[in-house]
């Protein structure tokens, strides 16, 4: 039996969607979703599955006869409105993906696409994804307000009038708000993306649409990582003053390849751990040759983006990967800093039993008063159901452990370095990797049992879900504001070393993000601000408070 249904939702413009039902059996429902265009052209967006079973597990005639029927039905339907997609769906079906034949797919390294302006200088995956981005980002923009207020003070004047800034971070529509914050500051960007599966390519296309020249897709190769990072850096007439970095590869590409450019580069901004720990070495060799703001470390950044957003994403991410019942479940998490406590204390609000591993004795204690159990990976790594790394560290979880681990363990990272689980540890003849679909990967032991590998060790928040918008309003207001400070600072101001942001900076990046929740800050009267030696309007914390 089949249903047709026309839907309008004036949410999109009163974009047209068609659903598809199929009853194949007593068991078996299907339903497709396909959004179209006003004119009824289809959006060139996958369409979503889902098969809802009344039993356990299907006969395999049930479900064969199902598939079949709903193919026939579907693929008339599609070479009706939108013959393109047809291969898409036979190879669905047939057991393919688009992931899983490359082959098929025609890289975006060799695709010759060109935006409505008549421009080329971009690389993505689809350029007619560019409406659908566009929402996407025009929906960001509602929850990132402070943002959205930069931009408005910035009408008068251009603080970032000059720069020229190379970007790598991730591209989803919370940080095409950023860059695009930044062109109206007065800025000319060129941005890659830092982790090769979290690119939203909707919202790429739609930043390509605007003439931002953007190389990066979801679900690069390594190769494709470099050449993305090298086609912002590597540009005739276009030279680098300030790079804007997450992990440190931007910085690092540049050291290597074109260390001339540090010439005119007034700083660098970055914004994650592991990049911190990249430029701390290059200073202590006497090889950092600019001043850079170490974000990461901001109170706005590690008591916001590190705890509240990784509280809320990491279940979502284990849901939308694994399908995890988290009551009962035993988890170890590796590292007790500001993403590990987010992390533990979501998952013992759901029932979870935590254990929690740290090097830190300052951190082991916070753990232990949170009511975690401290302990070692190896005492616990046969018994527990999940084992989550938040460390920043290398080869946290190594081959060792993982022999050890029950068969259908799950192991994901929510770090920001790729480097924390040994994946290359597993790539051995004796182990089968299995694809099982998106961001999940079974490593098949010889005899039988199985671990459960989530976005091959990458960061899960950000390669299989998303964060909260707002959250992230905060980090990358954060990072606009750090990059004014440095490309404006009066030389001398800062030296060839790593800072941390003006407490001045952080407090404003604060205050600019209360008016949401209809917050009313209590102002020192003059006694009281004598009394604590403190300016009525700030800052109200020393430098190193975190």
């Amino acid at each position: 039996m089949g249903l047709l249904v026309l839907t309008m939702n004036a949410m999109f413009n009163f974009t047209f969607s068609f659903i598809i039902c199929l009853r194949v059996s007593e068991q078996v429902i299907v339903t497709a979703y396909l959004p179209v265009n006003k004119d009824g052209t289809p959006l060139p967006v996958p369409l979503h599955f889902s098969f809802l079973y009344r039993q356990q597990q299907l006969r395999l005639d049930a479900t064969q006869i199902g598939k079949c029927i709903f193919l026939v039905v579907l693929c008339i339907f599609i070479a009706i409105f939108n013959p393109i997609l047809l291969s898409r769906f036979v190879s669905h079906f047939s057991g393919g993906s688009d992931a899983e034949n490359p082959e098929e797919e025609v890289s975006p390294r060799d695709m010759q696409q060109m935006n409505s302006k008549g421009s080329r200088d971009f690389c993505i995956k689809n350029i007619k994804l560019a409406d659908f981005g566009r929402r996407e980002i025009e929906l960001a923009e509602d929850e990132m307000t402070a943002l959205m207020a930069l931009r408005k003070a910035a009408q008068g004047e251009k603080p970032l009038a000059g720069a020229k800034i190379v970007g790598c971070t991730h591209v989803t529509a919370q940080t095409a708000v950023l860059f695009e914050t930044l062109v109206v500051l007065g800025a000319q960007c060129r941005w890659a993306a830092c982790n090769i599966y979290s690119t939203q390519d909707e919202v790429a296309a739609a930043l390509a649409e605007q003439a931002f020249p953007v190389f990066a897709w979801k679900g690069e190769s390594e190769d494709d990582f470099w050449w993305c990072i090298d086609r912002c850096v590597n540009v005739e007439g276009w030279e680098p003053n300030m790079i804007l970095d997450d992990g440190g590869d931007m910085t690092h590409w540049i050291y290597k390849k074109y260390p001339h450019l540090f010439k005119k580069v007034k700083g660098i901004v970055e914004e994650s751990i592991t990049g911190i720990h990249r430029l701390h070495h290059l200073s202590k060799a006497g090889k950092l040759c600019v001043p850079a703001i170490n974000v990461n470390d901001s109170v706005t950044k590690q008591k916001f983006d590190n705890l509240y957003c990784c509280r809320e994403s990491i279940l979502d991410s284990l849901k939308k990967t694994a399908d995890i019942m988290f009551g009962g479940k035993q988890v170890v998490v590796c590292g007790y800093g500001e993403v590990g406590k987010g992390c533990s204390a979501a998952l013992k609000a759901m029932g979870s039993v935590v254990y929690v591993t740290e090097i830190d004795p300052i951190c082991a204690l916070q753990a232990c008063m949170d009511g975690f159990r401290l302990t070692k990976l190896g005492d616990v790594v046969r018994q527990v159901d999940m084992v989550i790394t938040c460390t920043g560290n290398k080869n946290v979880v190594v081959r060792e452990h993982m022999d050890l681990m029950k068969n259908g363990c799950v192991v994901c990272n929510m770090g920001r370095s790729n480097t924390e689980i040994d994946v290359s540890s597993l790539r051995t003849p004796e182990l089968v990797w299995q694809h099982v679909r998106a961001q999940v990967d079974h490593i098949i032991w010889p005899d039988g049992r199985r671990i459960v590998l989530l976005a091959e060790g990458r960061v899960l928040n950000l390669s299989s879900s998303t964060v909260p918008i707002y959250v992230l309003s905060i980090t990358a207001t954060t990072q606009a504001l750090a990059l004014i400070e440095l490309f404006n600072a009066p030389e001398g101001r800062y030296k060839q070393d790593v800072y941390l942001l003006p407490k001045k900076l952080d407090e404003y990046v604060a205050s600019l993000h209360l008016h949401t929740f209809d917050a009313h800050l209590t102002e020192l009267t003059d006694e009281q601000a004598k009394y604590m030696g403190l300016s009525k309007n700030g800052p109200f914390k020393p430098s190193y408070y975190r």
